[in-house]
């Protein structure tokens, strides 16, 4: 589950007992303020207590899904992986996408991946992870004098979808909270899993919508091509 966080704490011994086993939670700054300029909500220590809800509840790793904007939280990488280390979650920086609702994005004013690691590695000593990525979208550099939990090398992860692709290796879908299949963040075609299942679809039925789905997933997300269309959901409807 990818979640803002809001409301989760009290609710995440209830999604383990149902059978969740992992969770992302976005967090893209410490500072109260910035907190609050970004969400247009006073809410962070909710998402704080969240992260150590979703740890008290099994919920490991409990990962962290940091965005970077230009002049407002770029600065604060160094002090979000120090957080991630000391309580022991899993952060992922994320480079901004073209999945804004007012559909302003604009690639010059994105924090990439290159800038990224520099600002990180002015403050700590960061290699390349020697497990092999296959179809995970995150990049992946140990955190050299740090351990992860249950003694795994530390790490930190950037997942670059506009400036370094991984469309290739991409094996993921996603279902949305309203039930419907993604097969890429930028599609603009769904599959309803929720009206099957409200019209009493066999769990056969399932299967093969699921599957069809998947077999159409494209060859890439085409954000450099020229005929690049947003789509109509932003990132907020999507999940994420």
């Amino acid at each position: 589950m990818t979640t803002n966080g809001i409301g989760f704490a009290r609710r995440a011994q209830q999604f383990a007992a149902a059978g969740l086993d992992r969770v992302n939670i976005s967090l893209d700054t410490l500072d109260p303020a910035t907190f609050v300029t970004l969400t247009r909500r006073n809410r962070l220590p909710d998402v704080v207590a969240a992260l150590e809800a979703a740890r008290a509840a099994g919920l490991d790793p409990v990962k962290i899904n940091t965005v970077l904007m230009r002049g407002i939280n770029d600065h604060e990488a160094p002090a979000l992986l120090d957080f991630a280390l000391r309580h022991g979650y899993q952060l992922r920086f994320i480079e901004q996408m073209p999945l804004d609702a007012g559909h302003q994005w604009d690639r010059s004013d994105m924090v990439t991946a290159d800038e990224i690691l520099a600002s990180l590695s002015a403050e700590f000593e960061l290699e390349p992870d020697s497990a092999p990525r296959l179809g995970a979208p995150a990049e992946l550099f140990r955190v050299r004098g740090f351990d992860g939990p249950a003694g795994r090398p530390a790490t930190v992860g950037i997942i670059a979808s506009v400036t370094r692709p991984f469309c290739r290796d991409c094996d993921r879908t996603r279902l949305t909270a309203d039930g419907q299949i993604r097969t890429c963040l930028f599609a603009r075609v769904e599959t309803d899993l929720r009206g099957l299942l409200r019209g009493g679809a066999a769990e056969a039925e399932l299967a093969t919508a699921w599957r069809t789905a998947m077999w159409g997933k494209a060859a890439g997300h085409g954000i450099d091509d020229p005929t690049f269309l947003q789509p109509d959901r932003p990132m907020s409807a999507i999940g994420g």
